[in-house]
């Protein structure tokens, strides 16, 4: 069951945060920005140390995105394990750098690498999270055709998480796309239902009837805000929400 140990002020007690590879590039040309690599885990620690059980799954966009490999010829199965292979190099990089801010750290890989990570075993990634410990999920779901959002939706369901947190490049859910319509309005709330009917972009269609079959709800926000994350945890308007 979730962490019982953790702070009062906080309403989710055990998150799922859905990071895309995308979000470690920063502004620059490098796939992992190192000043946008240690903001992100400040956010991280900043929840951590109030006693929130933390899962992170991380793309691999950043290096290598499966689909994108298909349009260059690459076929789609051997370019989804590339793609894999992008999440452990990610997820390394977000281990070391939570180390070295004092926050212990697991990394568990859909795919055995015993030499880098443990194999993903959901009663040792429990008991790691009882033990006050963050757990980074690589490799997707170990399998080709999987996206990492079905991951997290994966992941949640089995660690019976309070919440998926997944961190995008806008500030919520919008009606329609917001960088091509001045005037999208953008939902503060929805129900599964909703989000379904309108046939809005929330995760892919697999990792949404995961979330909506176990009754796990999907935090949309920006990760821009240096302090996104604790305002997340806190229960502050923030993103938008869905849920049943």
């Amino acid at each position: 069951m979730p962490a019982k140990n953790a702070s009062a002020s906080v309403k989710y007690k055990r998150v799922v945060l859905k990071l895309s590879g995308e979000v470690l590039r920063g502004k620059g040309t490098e796939p992992i920005d190192a000043v946008t690599l240690e903001r992100m885990c400040e956010q991280v620690k900043e929840i951590h140390d109030l006693g929130v059980q933390v899962c992170v799954v991380i793309g691999g966009g950043n290096i290598f995105r499966g689909l994108q490999g298909a349009k260059r010829g690459v076929d789609r199965t051997t370019g989804d394990y590339m793609g894999m292979l992008a999440t452990v190099i990610n997820g390394l990089a977000i281990m070391d750098c939570l180390e070295k801010m004092g926050v212990n750290t697991r990394v568990q890989s859909a795919i055995p690498m015993n030499q880098i990570a443990e194999p993903f075993i959901m009663r040792r990634a429990m008991r790691h999270l009882e033990k006050k410990r963050v757990v980074i999920f690589v490799a997707g779901t170990g399998n080709p055709y999987f996206s990492t959002d079905t991951t997290a939706a994966l992941r949640a369901s089995e660690l019976h998480a309070d919440i998926i947190m997944k961190a995008t490049k806008v500030d919520g859910i919008y009606d329609k796309d917001p960088k091509k319509n001045p005037d999208a309005v953008k939902y503060d709330e929805l129900t599964f239902v909703d989000a379904l009917r309108q046939r809005l972009n929330v995760m892919d269609s697999t990792a949404f009837s995961l979330c909506l079959d176990n009754n796990v709800p999907i935090l949309v926000f920006n990760l821009d805000d240096p302090h996104a994350i604790l305002k997340a945890i806190k229960g502050e308007k923030i993103g938008t929400l869905v849920h049943n």
